[in-house]
């Protein structure tokens, strides 16, 4: 068979235990004899990241090649195809999907946006598996990250879900209804399993310390047992309170993240796991009883199972939730109950003060992982997938892929229709620049709506119906959130309105009207200007807007010789982001609605904020400015402001509420853009 795995995170080298395990997968399936690719990402996009992983790898088991906008090599006896490139990874995907044309396309909880999942469910050729390796990544149940029944009925359309463990497996049945199972995709690394375990190794090892991953617990036997020595592996979740946290005990040294697990292992004593979250199965325990370390791992979850009955399993107090407070990952600070570590301190001098003890626990321990890792192999999850693949298909015709060197020669422009042609053969109905719609020209007038910081097109959903007998409303998507959430972010203002310049210029065609409500407005105007200037210099000359509607924005000369303060810290941008009432009232106390939500919009307002007016001449479009009567941001004098910015038409208006007047006063505000378009 020919198998895919479709990667929204780095392949190698491997970040954590999800993509290790993804890695082990793919490699016995290329043992076993079938075509096997990956398409993958760097961790971070654009030349410096590119050169940063190839000094990474340099001298490593890969001979990194340059594709247009990425990499490939061959690893395990596997096709990798990784972007490197800021631009449309769906594009790259499809590309290289299409040429590869396989009969089973792997999609996994490292792509929780699902921007994988959709190429690869419309795909009529392949089937596709899920595989489910965090029940924090998928979009439903009590341990979902953020929530979502749309995502929920889009994961529903897969082929097979299965689960790494049978805590997961019923997990998505129980709180989904979505049918799934659980066979091995955990497999071990291939043989040898040196023996790493010392009673005389130096540490009592935590990796990721942090609140979630049980660093009270961490602390607190540092504190009991100073003549112990203690080490900490900080990565995704430490932070600098953390970090200082630890500095203050003697007897805890900070580690540096290693590529080859045994290398800590080797240092290591004993292994704590006393997560606080529920952990869907653990690699990191199986590693450690293969390298013949005893481990202690919290009762939660999927971590018995990957324990396998050794001891110690012992008990915690889960986190309670989440405060209102952020810490500067821009994750709400968990709440964490109080821990009673004495089973902790009690199996953890025993293990360190009782060599026979510890010898027996580290044999049963090998002992164990060694008989899963050799009765653990691919062949049933094989044979599900071969299964699965005896359902008929029918493929339909493809255009052969565009030679590599036309491809590397490709402006922006065309790179951009090609992606468009790409998802119309893999029978996607939408743009993701335009998720909603209104990207056909049709010959009627075309509202091109962008949303403030922070927000995606649904922002205007509700616009589209009300407005349906006077234009047809298209609201834009920025990269890096909602449809285009793979895409970076970009770096400046700047950068966001000239990649919207590129998304946009086929689209831009007809009669059309630009409108924005706060930061979207300056993006309107900024891209308004930049499409007069291009329009001067084409032949034909190209259309530029027919009108602007500003919303809820300061006038952009407010923004000349702009000179911004430092950014503020993140418990003061969440209030600043409740005095605009920028949250719904729905979310403004959901710690995953926030976690989820103001990361995009801290880094929409730091761009923002750095944005700095240009003085030109003003546009010969009218302009209608809008804005709340009690908007603390922006005033009447900010609005009337605009008309500085127009030698035609200009119209302001106030309408009761604040800075998101729009979520109460929509039905008065569209019949003013209504009257306000009739006079065109």
């Amino acid at each position: 068979m020919r198998i895919l795995l479709a990667s929204n995170a780095q392949y190698f080298p491997t970040a954590g235990g999800g993509e290790r395990s993804n890695r082990m997968l793919m490699e016995a399936l290329a043992a076993r004899g079938h075509q096997c690719q990956v398409i993958t990402r760097l961790d971070r996009f654009g030349a410096e990241a590119a050169a940063n992983w190839l000094a990474g790898v340099a001298g490593r088991e890969v001979t990194p090649e340059a594709i247009p906008a990425g990499f490939a090599f061959e690893l395990g006896g596997i096709r990798v195809i990784a972007a490197s490139q800021p631009s449309s990874f769906r594009a790259f995907f499809h590309l290289h999907k299409d040429a590869f044309r396989p009969d089973v396309i792997i999609v996994s909880t490292d792509d929780p946006a699902q921007i994988l999942l959709e190429a690869a469910v419309e795909d009529s050729h392949a089937v596709t598996v899920y595989l489910a390796r965090a029940t924090v990544a998928v979009p439903f149940g009590p341990d979902a990250a953020f929530r979502s029944e749309e995502k929920t009925a889009a994961l529903g359309r897969v082929d097979a879900v299965v689960g790494v463990s049978e805590y997961v497996a019923r997990y998505i049945k129980e709180h989904s209804g979505i049918h799934a199972i659980h066979v091995p995709i955990a497999l071990p690394e291939r043989e040898p399993h040196p023996v790493c375990g010392r009673f005389d190794n130096e540490f009592v090892t935590l990796i990721n310390p942090c609140a979630v991953k049980g660093i009270s617990v961490f602390l607190a036997l540092a504190a009991a047992l100073p003549s112990l020595r203690f080490a900490a592996v900080p990565t995704w979740g430490t932070t600098a309170g953390d970090l200082r946290a630890m500095a203050a005990y003697p007897n805890i040294a900070i580690l540096p993240k290693v590529d080859r697990i045994n290398d800590l292992l080797t240092q290591t004593r004993v292994l704590l796991v006393p997560s606080l979250w529920t952990e869907a199965r653990s690699r990191i325990v199986v590693e450690a009883m293969l390298a013949g370390v005893p481990t202690l791992a919290s009762n939660l979850g999927g971590l018995p199972e990957a324990k396998m009955h050794v001891p110690y399993i012992l008990p915690v107090q889960p986190i309670e939730g989440y405060t209102q407070k952020l810490n500067e990952l821009m994750v709400p600070v968990a709440t964490v109950p109080q821990q009673d570590i004495g089973p902790w301190r009690e199996a953890l001098v025993r293990l360190t003060s009782d060599r026979a003890h510890w010898e027996e626990l580290a044999a049963l321990s090998r002992a164990t992982a060694l008989h899963y890792a050799e009765t653990t192999t691919i062949e049933p999850f094989e044979a599900f997938i071969r299964q699965l693949k005896r359902k008929p298909r029918i493929a339909p015709p493809a255009e052969p892929p565009l030679p590599a060197e036309q491809l590397r020669h490709l402006s922006p422009e065309r790179r951009r229709l090609l992606e468009l042609r790409l998802r119309k053969q893999a029978g996607l109905a939408t743009d993701p620049v335009l998720p909603l719609g209104g990207g056909s020209p049709t010959g009627r007038l075309r509202i091109f709506c962008f949303p403030p910081a922070g927000g995606g097109a649904s922002f205007f959903r509700s616009w589209r119906e009300p407005l349906a007998g006077v234009a047809e409303v298209a609201p834009v998507q920025y990269p890096g959130r909602e449809s285009r959430r793979a895409d970076p972010f970009p770096s400046s203002f700047e950068e966001l309105v000239r990649t919207l310049a590129v998304d946009l210029r086929h689209y831009l065609t007809g009669p059309y009207v630009f409108v924005g409500h706060s930061m979207g407005a300056a993006v309107a105007f900024e891209l308004a200007r930049l499409l007069r200037a291009e329009a001067a210099r084409s032949q034909p000359p190209r259309q530029f807007p027919l009108a602007l509607v500003s919303s809820a924005a300061r006038a952009p000369q407010f923004r000349l010789n702009n000179q911004p303060g430092p950014d503020p810290t993140p418990d003061e941008f969440l209030a600043q982001v409740r005095r605009l009432g920028g949250l719904p009232p729905e979310g403004e106390n959901d710690p995953r609605f926030l976690a989820a939500v103001l990361p995009v919009l801290r880094a929409d307002a730091s761009l923002f904020r750095r944005y700095c007016y240009q003085p030109g001449a003003p546009l010969d479009v009218p302009i209608l400015a809008v804005g709340g009567d009690t908007d603390p941001q922006v005033t009447l004098d900010h609005l009337a402001a605009w008309k500085e910015q127009t030698t035609s038409v200009f119209e302001v208006m106030q309408f009761p509420g604040g800075h998101f007047f729009l979520r109460s006063q929509e039905a008065p505000l569209l019949s003013k853009v209504s009257s306000f378009l009739g006079k065109l």
